[in-house]
């Protein structure tokens, strides 16, 4: 049983604890992400922090660099992306959609260039693409706790202002908001919670645990508060049964948890629709004759 086995195996416990941090900066990032309508730009740099990656594994087999882990790689190829995507939204009026689709092949492309030229085996790009979070040890742990803090100190300072960039971006350039860097400031914000999120999901899944709670969300209430708090609540179910399930059925867990956690928004969606349906169906029927 998975219960039993937590109880026991350290790497089940490592994981179980990796979720629950990775649930705050998915909930509460999410929400702004869902709020703003950006899901595609966290496609983009999720897809795009491969090229990062690809460079410092290059760089550690090539040239015997130990210390460039690939982490720090998604960090900055992260981070330049999303600087990338809102500087040419603000200074060129490009739309966004366009400006995702270069970034996203480019640093694919990237990425894959490296992959080919690095000797040996990438067993560390294959778990970041598709995640691995029985590898996840301490100091993943210490880092995943470091950047929430940072997205919770930094959200708390900002929130008002976010408030008002996802909701009414014209109104709040009237009110004096600096509006160019506020935007930077979340689009960094989504940047380093998709390098939180991929150590649990991977790459290629991260955008499910970073909309899929959110809009699920959505569905139950309509203030942004309220809404964070849900969503980092959903993601960390659907990280725990996700563990389970992986477990019990020997399933890849960054996949299970993505699709238990779209299994359950289409229930929840179908069932939100049926109750709106029963509530249509018990109005009066008004005669105009």
């Amino acid at each position: 049983m998975f219960f039993e086995a937590l109880w026991e195996n350290p790497f089940l416990q490592m994981a179980l604890w990796a979720s629950l941090l990775a649930s705050v900066a998915s909930g509460v990032i999410g929400s702004f992400v869902v709020v703003k309508r950006i899901a595609f730009i966290g496609g983009s740099i999720s897809h795009s922090i491969l090229g990062g990656m690809g460079l410092c594994l290059w760089l550690q087999r090539v040239y015997g660099i130990d210390w460039l882990d690939p982490i720090l790689g998604a960090f900055g190829a992260s981070l330049l992306s999303a600087w990338l995507i809102g500087w040419i939204h603000l200074n060129y009026r490009q739309r966004e959609d366009s400006v995702i689709a270069v970034i996203w092949s480019t640093g694919m492309a990237i990425g894959v260039i490296f992959i080919s030229l690095t000797p040996g085996t990438n067993v560390e790009l294959m778990n970041f693409l598709f995640g691995n979070i029985l590898w996840v040890n301490a100091r993943d742990l210490t880092l995943l706790a470091g950047l929430d803090l940072a997205i919770l100190a930094l959200v708390a300072i900002y929130y008002r202002r976010l408030l008002a960039l996802c909701f009414d971006e014209e109104q709040a350039l009237l009110q004096g908001v600096a509006v160019r860097r506020l935007y930077l400031l979340l689009l960094s914000l989504v940047a380093l919670s998709i390098v939180l999120l991929i150590q649990v999901i991977g790459t290629i899944l991260v955008i499910a645990l970073l909309t899929i709670p959110a809009t699920m969300g959505c569905l139950f209430t309509n203030r942004l508060s309220r809404l964070m708090g849900i969503a980092s609540i959903l993601t960390a179910i659907f990280c725990i049964l996700g563990l389970g399930a992986s477990y019990e059925l020997n399933w890849p867990p960054g996949s299970t948890i993505s699709l238990i956690a779209a299994i359950a928004y289409l229930f929840t969606l179908a069932a939100k629709r049926k109750k709106l349906n029963w509530r249509k169906s018990r109005q009066p029927i008004v005669d105009t004759r």
